[in-house]
């Protein structure tokens, strides 16, 4: 009996990565790494090589593999916009990082705006729709956390506006996630807090805020009022050493103000579990503080 001969299993495509980037240089600045990373992950995700990003950017391999690693002098954005092309990646968002990154390496304005004008602005570029609803939905309570934190509204608008242009230029893994709202809140929350000053104990500072609390008008006189100041300074100061999802829905509820009702949308929690943690806080500072309450 003859048997058919078994047929040969075709040969797998040839492997065409290269070696993966190497580490980050310590060197770079957080503004810096803020978009080179996700640079990185498109980069390792596209399967393209060195050499093909090379053919597709116009520029050596040397400049290339440095940028990657953010290694040398900060990058000209000629040479960051031929790569974000190569990637197809949004252009405006990076733009406006690559400029927050640039005057964090102290360059210069006009050493910024030439190498920006260099490359005439990219206008196609059009955000996802969901991308506009979350922005819509979310910029007044993320801007009202931003300033509790960094008691600047200009420097508070600035951070949130870095955390929607890194939404925009990560949106695929945004949208993949679990739950959205919370990966965006997360990404808010640690933009911000890598702002935001911190007590020796290691906890953030929220006792500026106990200066522009409406409570301290209440009281007429000078001596009355600067007490006062002392017990929220301190008061505020418990707030921050909450754990993480209680001293947030403290922060947004009774030092910004927004509505209870929304804040399980804005920091992408249950109902019940959001109630479950503004109780726990509540009862915890009521143990430190038996005469000051959290107002509504």
């Amino acid at each position: 009996m003859t048997t058919s001969p078994i047929p040969e299993r075709p040969a797998d495509p040839p492997h065409r990565r290269g070696r993966p980037p190497e580490p980050i240089c310590a060197s770079a600045g957080l503004a810096h790494r803020t978009w080179l990373e996700p640079v990185r992950s498109r980069f390792t995700a596209s399967g393209l090589t060195l050499d093909d990003l090379v053919g597709r950017s116009g520029f050596s391999k040397t400049r290339l593999s440095e940028l990657m690693r953010g290694k040398g002098l900060y990058p000209t954005w000629e040479i960051t916009y031929s790569v974000v092309r190569a990637l197809d990646l949004p252009v405006g968002p990076l733009r406006r990082l690559w400029k927050v990154a640039a005057i964090e390496a102290d360059k210069k304005p006009s050493w910024i705006d030439d190498r920006l004008q260099a490359v005439p602005p990219a206008d196609t570029d059009e955000r996802p729709l969901a991308h506009v609803a979350l922005y819509q939905a979310m910029v007044v309570p993320y801007n009202a956390y931003a300033q509790a934190f960094l008691q600047s509204l200009p420097r508070a608008r600035h951070a949130v506006g870095e955390v929607f242009d890194l939404l925009w230029l990560t949106w695929d893994d945004a949208t993949s996630s679990p739950d959205t709202p919370r990966h965006a809140w997360q990404l808010l929350r640690a933009t911000v807090l890598s702002r935001a000053a911190q007590r020796p104990a290691g906890h953030y500072d929220l006792r500026a805020a106990a200066f522009s609390t409406a409570h301290q008008a209440q009281a007429p006189h000078l001596i009355e009022r600067l007490a006062r100041i002392d017990v929220l300074a301190r008061f505020f100061d418990a707030i921050a050493q909450l754990p993480d999802d209680q001293m947030d829905v403290t922060v947004l509820r009774y030092l910004c103000g927004i509505d209870p009702d929304a804040i399980p949308a804005v920091v992408g929690l249950p109902p019940a579990l959001v109630h479950t943690l503004d109780h726990h806080a509540r009862w915890a500072l009521k143990q430190l503080f038996p005469d000051t309450e959290p107002q509504e």
